[in-house]
């Protein structure tokens, strides 16, 4: 696939396949179109203007650029951006909103949904006593981890974390990273990490993904080592340059 932004092309023919059930990780420094390949696949990219998208995306066999329900697409692959964004209503509603929306009124299995996706994201003991507050009020950490328990509020195939960690502190990180490993039973994880230790602690298969071109894919294990098959691979992993 590529795609340009009017006459500046971002992403330059790559091609690569994601597996069930696997942590995906993407490296790459900053302007490598990390977050522009994540927009694609729910087709957030949709939003911004002159854009160009070339090439097939293909889900369960299914191209998405050609998914006339992009509502039900984004259901199917959750997004969680960088920065959090609290939806203005309580933690309770947060959660539920997605549920409610696609026509849930159950209060118990609402309840049931808001606490299992709280436990998932690692913040349902810091806020089961107070539901109802606002989400918005929260530490920055805590309303990125209400983001994540809103997307797996979707019960996604795919969940595409883009930087997830970035206003979280190192603790928290690491509860989130083991939820992250159990949740891979259930869903498909695209991880987006500037951390590149994260993705060699979590992802089963990382790409190295430098200007819009894919530098290396393959194992973590053999990203990692002190033999991937490019040198510029070793180079960024081991902080030389980027």
């Amino acid at each position: 696939m590529r795609l340009a932004y009017g006459g500046r092309e971002v992403l330059h023919g790559i091609s690569f396949d994601i597996r069930r059930h696997e942590i995906f990780g993407i490296i790459g420094p900053a302007q490598s179109g990390k977050t522009s390949l994540l927009s694609c696949f729910n087709r957030t990219i949709d939003f911004h203007p002159h854009v160009t998208v070339s090439g097939s995306i293909r889900l369960d066999g299914q191209d998405i650029r050609r998914v006339a329900d992009v509502h039900g697409l984004r259901r199917r692959i959750g997004m969680v951006t960088p920065l959090p964004v609290g939806l203005p209503l309580s933690i309770y509603e947060n959660v539920a909103f997605a549920p409610r929306a696609a026509g849930l009124r159950t209060r118990a299995e609402l309840d049931a949904i808001v606490e299992r996706c709280l436990r998932q994201a690692a913040l349902w003991d810091e806020v089961k006593d107070r539901l109802r507050s606002l989400g918005t009020a929260l530490s920055g950490g805590q309303q990125q981890r209400l983001t994540i328990a809103r997307a797996l509020s979707h019960q996604p195939e795919v969940l595409c974390l883009d930087e997830f960690s970035i206003a979280i502190d190192p603790v928290t990180t690491m509860r989130i990273e083991d939820v992250l490993k159990e949740l891979k039973r259930e869903i498909t994880i695209v991880l987006v990490t500037n951390l590149v230790q994260q993705a060699r602690r979590l992802a089963d298969r990382t790409m190295f993904l430098l200007k819009g071109e894919i530098v290396e894919l393959g194992s973590t294990e053999v990203i990692f080592s002190d033999r991937p098959a490019e040198r510029r691979t070793f180079e960024y992993v081991r902080g030389i340059f980027g």
